[in-house]
């Protein structure tokens, strides 16, 4: 049986993160721990796992302490409610086509999922949503993924956040425990991209949301692929 998670945090900010598994995710999660000025993480997960097994050994015992994983059915995310009450939410959910398997099984983890934590978290009063897109991302656009992409952009936008940050990133650069093809020749053919198109690492998409969310303007914030291209870069990348 689960443990009940405890919400009595410890003065500073709390944040929730929805895709901590992923590269970008496991970035963010990793920097959140580390901000002295952040007083609980709240991690979405599919399955059970450790603090230490979700951020990773090198994290201090200390740090981890902010951390609760929170182990959720995204069809039942209205579930828990209360897991919605913070200040910032950052979300890095994603997925492929042929990983999920068809179109609908796409749109259901890059849109439906994260258009409902955003209506939860706008329910509960978070401050700052932080929503990872695409380079391209166009509600209007004839390719699926940068359409799907462009409407979750737009019903998020529509939720009137305090403050919204969307991270339009490239072709993703990072270590993978799985081998992709098309991503593979893109890395490898980098350097004849124009520059708003070259390939960005997840550690610099991570750097940018989490600088974003430090910012103190409201509204709208848009980071296109050349601004989290500037951010530093964990390892070297050109």
């Amino acid at each position: 049986m689960t443990e009940p998670i405890s919400f009595d945090s410890p003065a500073g900010t709390r944040v929730l993160i929805a895709g901590a598994t992923g590269l970008v995710g496991q970035q963010c999660l990793r920097l959140l721990l580390q901000d002295d000025s952040v007083g609980q993480v709240r991690a979405l997960v599919r399955r059970p796992m450790s603090p230490a097994e979700l951020a990773g050994p090198e994290i201090a015992a200390e740090q981890l302490a902010r951390l609760q994983v929170c182990v959720t059915d995204f069809d039942r995310l209205d579930d828990h409610l209360e897991w919605f009450d913070v200040d910032w939410v950052f979300c890095t959910l994603g997925t492929t086509i042929r990983q999920a398997g068809s179109q609908a099984a796409f749109q259901r983890v890059d849109l439906d999922y994260p258009l409902q934590i955003a209506r939860l978290a706008r329910t509960e009063r978070a401050r700052h949503f932080l929503l990872v897109s695409a380079l391209g991302a166009n509600a209007r656009s004839s390719v699926f993924y940068n359409r799907i992409k462009g409407e979750l952009e737009n019903a998020v936008r529509d939720l009137n956040f305090e403050s919204l940050t969307v991270a339009r990133p490239s072709l993703l650069a990072g270590d993978r425990t799985e081998f992709r093809l098309g991503e593979a020749l893109g890395l490898k053919l980098a350097w004849l991209m124009p520059g708003p198109w070259k390939p960005v690492h997840v550690s610099q998409v991570a750097r940018g949301l989490w600088a974003s969310a430090h910012q103190p303007p409201k509204g709208l914030r848009i980071l296109h692929n050349t601004d989290l291209r500037s951010q530093p870069v964990a390892g070297t990348f050109s």
